[in-house]
């Protein structure tokens, strides 16, 4: 059976980037590029409206590329529900206001029965500190909540 995984944007901004200087940067993007064959093939791989609005952004040329990188891949709907979901991940300080996207991504794939959430959002997605109030918050409106991971979580399997 194949895994249910929501791909967050910046997923698709470090699989279709330029090839960085930067060490920490290549690396994630060598990574991101070494699981994107097994995610087309061994999962079920969803976006959301979200993630194209925020793919869609900047730079026309890098646009295209992670625009062209999303083609096929079902795209899920921003619902009132998912709104709802966002602002009490806010309301709980899990997310803060600052960053209501990132709130909406993990709503959506919360509401959507994602068994993951792959993202290199380390600020306030991926993130120690936050999560536990975000699988609370998740618990508490009696959803199941995906499990938030980067790509090197999925490096050999």
């Amino acid at each position: 059976m194949k895994r249910k995984i929501y791909l967050e944007t910046s997923i698709i901004s470090y699989y279709t980037a330029r090839p960085s200087r930067d060490l920490a940067v290549a690396a994630r993007q060598e990574i991101t590029h070494e699981i994107w064959p097994t995610l087309q093939v061994s999962s079920d791989r969803y976006i959301s409206a979200l993630v194209i609005q925020e793919a869609s952004q900047g730079d026309n040329e890098a646009a295209g590329k992670r625009l062209e990188a999303l083609s096929g891949i079902p795209v899920l709907e921003i619902t009132d529900q998912a709104q709802d979901l966002a602002n009490s991940l806010i309301t709980f300080g899990a997310i803060p206001e600052t960053a209501r996207e990132d709130a909406l991504h993990i709503a959506v794939a919360s509401l959507n029965g994602m068994e993951f959430l792959l993202t290199w959002n380390f600020s306030h997605i991926n993130n120690a500190f936050k999560r536990f109030k975000i699988i609370r918050a998740i618990e508490d409106h009696g959803l199941a909540p995906p499990e938030i991971c980067s790509p090197e979580e999925f490096i050999g399997d």
